[in-house]
């Protein structure tokens, strides 16, 4: 049997669940978005619903000339978008942010079937998507040059900033829809046309991102989507001279090989990789309060979110009451398929996050740590989904992988400090520099964090930190570059330096 028909065959069975799910079925798509068309490759690839392993649809495979095909698509477009003003630009960014929240519900429900999250998380990060939409359709409006006094005799000189040209995009599965809008709307503001890589977990999103682009009259060529293997898509981004920028969420491991590959070509990377955020608790913080608090930083997302607290530090005088309280939150987690009302938590995305997971808390077990708290499972897990119970450790020391890994999971580790120079220090004791919690009052050791932490984004009091508004990334191996605010349309543009001198009148003229 051909791979169309077989495909199908099975399509139609497999898209059923997410077809009862969905008020506007149109927005299902499954093949790739290039040039304003849809176009198919010779083989689908099938995607699993992490609640319970079972197929909800298949999605193309493009080969390596198919995406360079979109590359060349996306070049020619170029031309004409950036002559657009920044408000016709904006214009069109606006009309597909609305059409964006006007379907949330429908992309909300399809997130939580191919990604694991619940509702309520997916349909903020449809919310959180947007915003960006809306906010660089303004911020493009604002990307001001600059006069230079000049040191030159009758010249005057200034510096403009210009769109770079075509942009790779590289997006998780983690945040399917935000991570993309979020990096789409900078570029295409900025006057760049973009060519996007989902995750293979989560195509639906992107692609649904896609028709409403499309229905928002977004010229053709402008937004493209490429579904196909990362390598082979990541391959063509870094060899193509016509690809001028790279933007990369994931791992750190994988950032670092595309910084390698895409040195050839001399392309400007924006790299969002890897966190290990600490979450300090201060002597006078409210301990009931800081345990809730850490407990949603550390739980969001199922625990695979680079912003997740993954090491937590208590005052050795708080911790057993600290642990007692944080015990709580653990066992009053309701685990379950996003779907579900009452569910808190979803799955992981698939069964090599749990394998990855449950080695994770063997290695922490073999050396020393302790379960203190577990939450319930729902019946037939081992079969019927990737479920992790959300898990807290003590007794963990620094050469334990838990510790020392982005742990990508709901296994919590609470750990006792002596003075808040040793929790500085033991907080900034990792490769990564993403993101850290502080929680207390007094204003001078609030102050210490703040300064002597070394991470990209600190945040005191609050474990929402994230938004259209700032500046977000990390410092060391954590990535380059800022996505969000003013600062993300530095990565899709250049400056450039003009001279413009003043001749001398030809005589007779």
């Amino acid at each position: 049997m051909d791979t169309a028909r077989q495909f199908a065959i099975d399509d139609s069975k497999a898209n059923h669940e997410i077809m009862t799910n969905l008020d506007d079925v149109k927005l299902l798509r499954n093949l790739a978005y290039i040039n304003g068309k849809w176009v198919s490759g010779a083989h689908f690839r099938p995607v699993f619903n992490p609640a319970n392993n079972e197929i909800i649809g298949y999605f193309t495979q493009l080969a390596a000339s198919q995406v360079s095909s979109a590359i060349d698509s996306a070049e020619h477009a170029f031309t004409a978008w950036r002559q657009l003003q920044a408000d016709q630009r904006g214009d069109y960014l606006r009309k597909w942010q609305q059409l964006i929240l006007a379907a949330k519900h429908d992309l909300a429900r399809l997130m939580v079937l191919e990604q694991g999250k619940t509702l309520a998380e997916a349909v903020g990060e449809i919310e959180y998507g947007a915003s960006f939409i809306g906010w660089f359709a303004e911020e493009a409006r604002r990307s001001y040059g600059e006069t230079i006094p000049s040191h030159i005799a009758h010249a005057q000189l200034f510096a403009v900033r210009e769109p770079i040209g075509v942009a790779g995009l590289i997006t998780p599965w983690n945040f399917p829809s935000a991570m993309i809008t979020r990096k789409a709307a900078a570029a295409m503001a900025m006057g760049c046309s973009v060519v996007v890589k989902p995750a293979s977990e989560t195509p639906f999103s992107a692609l649904a991102l896609a028709e409403l682009a499309d229905r928002a009259g977004i010229p053709p060529g402008v937004f493209n989507v490429v579904t196909a293997d990362a390598k082979t898509v990541a391959n063509v981004f870094c060899q193509s001279d016509k690809v001028k920028a790279l933007s990369f969420t994931g791992s750190t491991p994988i950032g670092k090989q595309l910084l390698r590959d895409a040195a050839d070509t001399v392309k400007k990377c924006s790299m969002e990789l890897g966190g290990n955020a600490p979450f300090i608790v201060l002597p006078d913080m409210d301990v009931q309060q800081a345990a809730q608090a850490a407990a949603e930083a550390k739980f969001q997302t199922s625990g695979q979110d680079c912003l997740a607290a993954n090491r937590i530090f208590v005052p050795q005088n708080h911790f057993h009451e600290f642990v007692e309280h944080f015990a709580t939150q653990v066992n009053n987690q309701v685990v379950g398929n996003g779907l579900q009302a009452d569910c808190t938590i979803g799955p992981l995305v698939n069964h090599s996050a749990v394998e990855k997971a449950q080695s994770l808390l063997n290695d922490a077990l073999i050396k020393g740590a302790t379960i203190v708290a577990q939450a319930n499972l729902p019946p037939n897990t081992q079969t019927d989904g990737c479920f992790f119970p959300p898990t807290l450790l003590v007794g963990v020391k620094p050469e334990m992988a838990v510790y020392r890994e982005e742990n990508f999971c709901p296994i919590a580790i609470v750990m006792p400090y002596a003075d808040l120079e040793q929790v500085i220090t033991m907080s900034n004791d990792t490769e990564y520099g993403l993101a850290a919690y502080v929680y207390g009052h007094d204003i001078h050791q609030i102050w210490q964090c703040l300064r002597g932490l070394a991470f990209g984004m600190v945040s005191v009091n609050s474990v929402k930190m994230t938004g259209h508004p700032i500046p977000f990334g990390g410092i060391k191996q954590s990535g380059l570059g800022r996505e969000g605010s003013k600062h993300g349309l530095e990565e899709f543009s250049e400056i450039k330096y003009c001279c413009l001198g003043n001749l001398p009148t030809v005589s007779g003229s």
